[in-house]
């Protein structure tokens, strides 16, 4: 069994042909997903995914990347946070390689989710591109820890994945992992503890091999956890109990099967 723990299926890529996908998964043995807000106009689409379906739970949050979206306060997040199908605060965090200048908007959005995931209980899902350093400074400074949560799609050095472990946070691997030019990402692989290590998709983008370039929806994540185990030297099953067990710890409102 499998789990996805980041995607967007919400999206209208996937959202058009959603029986297919669902169907994708269950042939895959993709038991879960976790489908990830990014903005407030399109957090219901994401709770009525949730709603409708067993296997799938939702998150509540706005993306770093865009300074004119409309926000969420931390009460309001705080109410979304108490639905039986709301299990995480987030996507949240920072991007520098979409904003730059003042961005004091982007770092108050970012405390914002952080407390009102301590206030919660509820893990944080955490973006960061190009912005490891403030990212770690504000999940410090912030208290991150007493929340918990996963560092998403994670892209960056060893060294910054040791400073969210050190933080009790898990590494999320996307299908990045399979990419040949992608060391870094690969070391993070087989560096990180198997207990805290999750397997996402980050669907409808980056397709893991061999499916790149393509669409990727949540099916495809047995390929990120496949390759994972190739790297560890360990054999699938074992990744695929592993992320799977981590999974349900981390978002433990979500009853495990």
């Amino acid at each position: 069994m499998l789990v996805d723990s980041h995607c967007h299926i919400n999206f209208p890529d996937l959202a058009a042909r959603l029986p297919e996908v669902l169907a994708n998964m269950r042939r895959n043995g993709v038991s879960h997903a976790l489908v990830i807000s990014v903005s407030r106009p399109k957090y219901p689409e994401v709770l009525a995914l949730a709603e409708a379906h067993d296997n799938l739970f939702a998150t509540v949050g706005v993306h770093p990347d865009d300074p004119d979206a409309e926000e969420f306060s931390e009460d309001e997040l705080v109410a979304q946070a108490a639905h039986p199908k709301v299990v995480g605060i987030g996507e949240t965090g920072l991007d520098y390689h979409w904003c730059e200048g003042d961005l004091t908007w982007q770092h108050e959005r970012f405390r914002t989710h952080i407390r009102a995931a301590r206030r919660t209980g509820l893990p944080l899902v955490i973006h960061t591109r190009e912005s490891a350093a403030d990212t770690v400074r504000l999940m410090r400074e912030e208290n991150a820890g007493e929340a918990g949560g996963v560092m998403h799609c994670f892209t960056e050095s060893w060294e910054v994945a040791q400073a969210a472990l050190d933080l009790g946070f898990y590494i999320s691997l996307s299908g990045i992992v399979t990419f040949k030019n992608a060391l870094q990402v690969k070391e993070v692989a087989q560096k990180v503890p198997l207990d805290r290590l999750l397997v996402e998709t980050d669907s409808p983008y980056l397709a893991p091999v061999p499916f790149r370039g393509k669409t990727n929806e949540p099916a495809y994540v047995k390929h990120v956890a496949e390759h994972i185990a190739e790297l560890r030297g360990l054999s699938f099953d074992e990744v695929a109990a592993a992320t799977t067990d981590n999974f349900f710890r981390l978002f433990a409102k979500i009853p495990r099967p």
